[in-house]
């Protein structure tokens, strides 16, 4: 199957008036996918770019992207405060229900996987079951120091903390992402609810994270310690191009198709 072409965006409102932009692929009739991308990434660069869309549809399914608030062609908040995990979740209930989906399979990754974490425990009766694709226990980003962002994104002081630089150069790559929306994002998320054995989610959920992921033991952690999960190491990828490798898809695609 050729890669489809991109759909048009169509905006959905949430609750505190963020307009999020998602994307339908395939027969609304199919099982429904809801995709949701990872940080600094969008609907486009994690999903569609990466043969996602392509292999999904190609297996029968019905799919929703979404590009999270601070991302994509979503609106970009610069105040904190709109960056919170149960904003982000409410996203997620916004676009389940303006599309009239009583219940979806859950992809995401990184971020999205976290998003994906928490939605499912909050909404057990609409999530079926769920690929969190790089996705840590507790908080990934707590030394990210957000001071240094903010005072090279205003007036260009040269970040000394090398994690810290190296997000701001990953995302600063990507055209079209707002480095104060994201750095906000960061701010705002720290200290909300982390994935942790303690709370994890009771659906089917398949894990996957790179063999040459820093946070691979740490996520195969989360597997072991959730009810109904399996764990799957995608072979020779980092965080970053996880997302791109053929055995996830078809991993996840595995996984997915054995609920319908």
């Amino acid at each position: 199957m050729i890669t489809p072409e991109t759909p048009p965006a169509r905006s959905v409102l949430s609750p505190d008036g963020v307009n999020i932009a998602t994307y339908e692929y395939g027969d609304p009739e199919a099982p429904t996918v809801l995709a949701v991308h990872g940080f600094a990434s969008s609907a486009f660069l994690n999903w569609h770019a990466a043969g996602w869309m392509r292999d999904l549809l190609r297996n029968g399914f019905h799919i929703i992207a979404i590009d999270q608030r601070g991302h994509g062609a979503s609106d970009k908040p610069h105040d904190p405060r709109a960056y919170t995990m149960d904003a982000l979740v409410a996203d997620v209930l916004q676009v389940l229900d303006t599309f009239m989906l009583d219940e979806v399979d859950f992809v995401g990754y990184s971020l999205g996987a976290r998003v994906g974490w928490q939605a499912a425990r909050d909404m057990p009766n609409r999530i079926n079951r769920a690929v969190l694709g790089g996705i840590p226990d507790g908080d990934p980003l707590t030394r990210f120091k957000v001071s240094e962002a903010r005072a090279f994104i205003n007036d260009g002081t040269p970040v000394a903390d090398r994690l810290t630089g190296g997000y701001l150069q990953m995302a600063g790559s990507i055209k079209g992402n707002d480095l104060p929306a994201l750095v906000s994002l960061v701010e705002g998320m720290r200290g909300g609810p982390q994935p942790d054995a303690a709370n994890a989610p009771f659906q089917e959920v398949l894990f996957a994270t790179g063999s040459e992921d820093g946070i691979l033991e740490k996520s195969r952690a989360l597997a072991t310690a959730a009810p109904n999960a399996s764990f799957f190491e995608i072979p020779g990828r980092n965080h970053f191009n996880a997302p791109t490798s053929r055995a996830f898809r078809d991993a996840a695609i595995e996984f997915l198709g054995e609920a319908h």
